[in-house]
């Protein structure tokens, strides 16, 4: 059910889009190790009701503003009879991509909420400095029930439609990886893996050339994980085998 009054004098359309708060500069290089994403690349829904109002929450995982826009524009193509569709959405894995909007709702009701929602979620609560969650696009579509919340309840209700949904969400922390190759003999890469395998390395997959088999693996992206890896291996190979160090990736899990 849809009702054209809000319950507070709404924005000018010009702002209910606007975004909050406008990006820093783009960093040649990202300060952060690790983060939080959704696991799935299914959106993950959950309706909230309050005082005949229904809010439903949306979670997908996203990679760029553009796929983030382009999913909220097909929720609001899906539920067209919904009164308000707002959004926020946090990229980057130092989360400095931070884009929000009201919808239409009262200012700073709807939109803002959300995105501190995303941006305050700690998935480990004995962790409180994990508040690292990123790649995600939130969206509430609300259908106005006949009751008005005010400006407080509003906050609270985008607030809880979006930890609601982020409880049934799956969230897997995501690394940043240097990815290294070993190359080594036929006869010896089956066991070499193993070894490696058993001693923690992340072992991406095995490679088989006519002559020789290419070890991939992954490692922290420190200097000292580095060394460590290097020096191990050559434990594990009797000198016989050595990583060359390519490019950085981020690996979930």
């Amino acid at each position: 059910m849809t009702d054209s009054s809000p319950d507070a004098p709404a924005e000018p359309a010009d702002q209910a889009s606007a975004s909050v708060p406008t990006d820093a500069a783009p960093q040649a290089e990202t300060r952060a190790r690790r983060c939080t994403v959704l696991a799935d690349t299914e959106p993950v829904e959950s309706l909230l009701e309050i005082k005949r109002s229904e809010f439903l929450g949306h979670l997908v995982r996203v990679e760029t503003e553009e796929a983030a826009r382009e999913h909220i524009e097909r929720i609001r193509r899906r539920h067209h009879d919904a009164r308000h569709v707002c959004s926020a959405f946090v990229l980057g894995p130092d989360r400095d991509v931070q884009r929000s909007s009201d919808d239409g709702e009262p200012a700073g009701t709807a939109g803002i909420p959300m995105l501190q929602a995303l941006l305050s979620h700690r998935p480990d609560p004995l962790d409180p400095e994990q508040a690292d969650l990123t790649d995600v696009c939130a969206i509430v579509v609300r259908w106005f029930g006949g009751i008005k919340l005010g400006a407080g309840g509003l906050v609270r209700a985008y607030t809880e439609a979006v930890t609601q949904t982020l409880d049934e969400a799956h969230l897997v922390t995501r690394s940043r990886r240097r990815l290294g190759t070993v190359p080594v003999e036929h006869a010896r890469a089956g066991q070499l893996e193993n070894e490696l395998r058993a001693h923690g390395f992340a072992l991406q997959d095995t490679e088989y050339a006519p002559d020789h088999a290419v070890l991939h693996l992954s490692v922290p992206d420190d200097p000292a994980a580095q060394e460590e890896a290097a020096a191990r291996l050559a434990a594990l190979s009797s000198g016989q085998a050595r990583i060359t160090w390519g490019t950085v990736t981020w690996i979930d899990g």
